[in-house]
């Protein structure tokens, strides 16, 4: 009796900007894939993130694709960061533009993936069913999994409670409304002003203070869209072979060797340009902690401008980790918002929130009512998104059983027991520490060559080497402990969950420098995997 071969070539979950171009590459190559999406529509990260004031910390005119020309040269930017609604429409064009909809299943959660060793393909099941494929691609997301953190009484609150991770598709109204914002990360950065401008109080619960660097966004000039527009090639390749993705400009010589007053005029200037690429300005930023003292001190300095109540840009000025070792926030106003009457600071460092109540919020002695709570709490990531996921490999093990102590992969694509398998900007890979559409382009298109060498060569299999993944594991670690990263307590590290290892999750060697490393493996054979008929 003949055996049934898989549905698809490949099965991808996630229709973000990582799932809606692996689509299109795996199509391109003549591959038969289909997407999974647990939203009803496209855009992954941007479709689930519209808390008030969400935008990129990516420059529009790099957060977006190259693979296409014509695409890049017809859709129109209209400012510096792009915001929510504005990255959502982009997305939405592009699965427009390409038809990628008629293979994607929307409103449809991937429970179980699991590896058939004996008709070498994936079976995969959601709510309405199962799949199978020759390829499992996860396309999830590094930060797609909320976390709140389980406080007492959490679910007596009477009032409206949201996380900025999950915001409602509709406009949530603050108007003389008690609002409580619990965490002071990047989401809780880019809401708290505008919430401000609305609310009647806001109370800021801040556990750990955090840097940010101004924007200063704005419109965006025709001319410079166009200038930017007509140089894509060589802007692109620039990008693709440089550290984070993002095109930056570094002084040549050390903070600490250079005199201070050239250290503060280039770290004046990089303040008045804005951005993320301000930790950038100096080659041992990141390395040498005199070195990122001196830019710590210059923001903290900043800060205390800002804020006339000394008693609040002291609580504001972060001191417990190195500038860029927790990822950096780009904001509008963030500072400048605790100047008004009507937005308080408190601190839960040393007195965490006892337990959230019917009427609101108690620190210690102290009890805050509200109206409404905005969870500014995270995200569980990286590994997140794939562990909240059955995914069991060849011999029934599941992936978080092999994740317990830390997440292992080979060159954060692929894992030793889960053949067929691979993710997108996984952990091991540098992703966040990078311009994710970079990172998730460099990937798309590796997998794809990946897929269609064994297609040419009549191969039906492919798994990382146990040895190939320990040593790639064992680099990871070793290029981060060379840098300040893991002297702080960060969602990087995994810190941010209880009982969660401690391991640096991404790879810190550089976008360029990784991007070499995976062709190097490629143009041998695909070193370090295992290849079967």
């Amino acid at each position: 009796m003949t055996e049934q071969p898989p549905e698809y070539d490949a099965i991808i979950i996630g229709a973000g900007f990582a799932g809606m171009y692996m689509l299109t590459k795996l199509r391109e190559r003549g591959f038969a894939a289909h997407v999974f999406e647990a939203g009803d529509d496209v855009g992954g990260t941007w479709y689930w993130n519209r808390y008030p004031g969400a935008r990129c910390d990516v420059e529009s005119l790099y957060y977006c694709y190259s693979f296409s020309e014509q695409l890049q040269q017809e859709w129109e930017w209209t400012e510096r960061y792009p915001s929510q609604p504005e990255i959502l429409r982009y997305a939405r064009h592009v699965a427009d533009r390409f038809d990628l909809r008629r293979d994607i299943t929307f409103s449809t959660t991937v429970h179980e993936a699991a590896y058939d060793e004996r008709h070498r393909c994936w079976r995969v099941r959601t709510a309405g069913g199962s799949t199978t494929a020759r390829h499992l691609i996860t396309a999830v997301g590094c930060l797609s999994a909320t976390q709140t953190p389980d406080f007492p009484g959490i679910d007596d609150f009477r009032g409206e409670s949201y996380h900025t991770g999950r915001w409602p598709h509709r406009d949530v109204d603050f108007g003389g409304k008690r609002v409580g914002v619990i965490g002071t990360g990047s989401s809780a950065i880019q809401a708290i002003p505008l919430i401000a401008q609305q609310a009647r109080q806001v109370t800021v619960f801040q556990r750990t203070a955090q840097f940010s660097i101004p924007a200063w966004n704005r419109t965006l000039d025709p001319a410079e869209q166009a200038a930017v527009k007509a140089d894509y090639a060589r802007l692109r390749d620039e990008a693709r072979h440089s550290r984070s993705g993002i095109l930056q400009d570094q002084l040549p010589d050390n903070a600490t060797e250079l005199p201070r007053r050239q250290v503060e005029s280039e770290l004046h200037r990089r303040w008045g340009h804005g951005g993320t690429t301000f930790t950038s300005a100096f080659p041992d930023t990141l390395t040498d902690a005199a070195a990122n003292e001196i830019s710590a001190e210059f923001v903290r300095a900043r800060i205390r401008e800002i804020v006339d109540d000394p008693a609040t840009a002291d609580l504001l000025c972060p001191t417990d980790h190195p500038i860029g070792t927790k990822r950096i926030c780009v904001d509008t106003d963030y500072y400048a918002t605790y100047n008004r009457d009507n937005v308080d600071l408190v601190s839960v460092r040393e007195q965490p929130i006892s337990r959230i109540t019917d009427g609101g919020v108690q620190v210690g002695d102290r009890a805050f009512a509200f109206d409404v709570l905005v969870f500014a709490t995270g995200y569980d990531a990286m590994t997140g998104p794939l562990n909240r996921i059955d995914i069991r490999g060849a011999d029934g093990s599941l992936l978080r059983d092999k994740w317990a102590a830390g997440p292992r992969s080979y060159l954060g694509l692929a894992g030793a027991g889960f053949p067929n398998m691979f993710t997108i900007t996984g952990p091991g890979s540098p992703s966040v520490l990078s311009n994710m559409i970079v990172s998730i382009e460099q990937h798309v298109e590796w997998i794809a060559e990946h897929l269609e060498h064994l297609r040419d060569r009549g191969l039906t299999r492919t798994e990382a080497d146990p040895g190939a993944e320990d040593e790639w594991v064992a680099h990871v670690n070793e290029v981060a402990g060379e840098t300040l990263y893991p002297q702080a307590a960060s969602w990087y590290m995994g810190a941010n969950i209880p009982g969660k290892p401690r391991i640096f999750l991404p790879y810190i060697g550089g976008v360029g420098t990784y991007r070499e490393i995976c062709r190097e493996v490629a143009d041998e054979g695909y070193r370090g995997f295992h290849l079967a008929r």
